[in-house]
């Protein structure tokens, strides 16, 4: 017995990264998976790789999340396909770093877009069911750099309207049986931080290794990392756990 055994997950930016690894989890643990990503095949490829249990599936679904046709159909098609939806994981997200007097008004939106729009147009979308059913679990995706980070203005902004989004559905759904919360990530393992190790000039082991020596517990996270504290958030056993945002860094932001 698993503990998402009959329930629906839907974890967006899942085709890579911190998502396929939440994915993954939720899979392994019993789950059906709806793998959202802006690329429906990347999403499909994804979902045909996760180890669902017997009697569970997995669905790929192609969705830009900052828009609300798309986050209402990567819904519906969801509840269709794989029977209802229970958990929701908001973790779609791009970055575009600069320092502010580089920065354009694109980038700014873009991110903005991606994330806290992104967050509040599939949590409207999947709060309709969990409303209905008086049960439903929202996991956001925070980041240490929500307290403030050199060359992130738009995903520091993002990322702390995060929090402040997270609080406030806690507690406008807590009385409908929905908790909500939060994870906030530190440096974590992905393409995307290979790709800002290249950004800066270092090679991704280098950068990873000078992380890793920020944080007390001197190592670099992994997405199985977050994905360990996302699945006890969407469980029952957190069922009287709302509106907390849970740093997954390593310590990091204690230094």
């Amino acid at each position: 017995m698993g503990r998402f055994d009959g329930r629906v997950a839907v974890i967006t930016g899942a085709a890579r990264g911190i998502g396929f690894g939440v994915a993954t989890r939720f899979a392994e643990e019993g789950a059906s998976v709806a793998v959202i990503d802006l690329d429906e095949q990347a999403a499909a490829e994804a979902a045909a790789k996760l180890p669902v249990a017997d009697g569970a599936k997995a669905v790929g679904i192609g969705a830009n999340v900052g828009r609300a046709a798309d986050a209402e159909a990567a819904v519906e098609r969801t509840v269709a396909e794989l029977g209802g939806i229970h958990i929701l994981m908001n973790n779609a997200g791009v970055i575009r770093d600069n320092m502010l007097f580089k920065m354009t008004e694109d980038d700014w939106d873009l991110v903005m877009n991606v994330h806290l729009k992104g967050h509040f147009l599939m949590s409207k979308a999947a709060q309709a069911h969990f409303v209905k059913q008086k049960y439903g679990k929202i996991v956001n995706v925070s980041s240490t750099s929500a307290l403030g980070n050199r060359g992130q203005a738009n995903y520091s902004a993002a990322k702390m309207g995060i929090q402040g989004f997270t609080r406030t559905l806690a507690i406008e759904l807590g009385p409908f049986g929905i908790n909500v919360n939060a994870v906030a990530p530190g440096f974590i393992v992905t393409d995307m931080t290979d790709a800002t190790a290249a950004r800066v000039g270092m090679d991704p082991e280098a950068f990873r290794a000078a992380a890793a020596d920020h944080n007390p517990v001197k190592r670099v996270g992994q997405p199985e990392d977050i994905a360990a504290a996302a699945t006890f958030l969407a469980s029952d056993e957190a069922s009287y756990v709302t509106g907390q945002v849970l740093y997954v860094d390593g310590g990091a932001t204690l230094v």
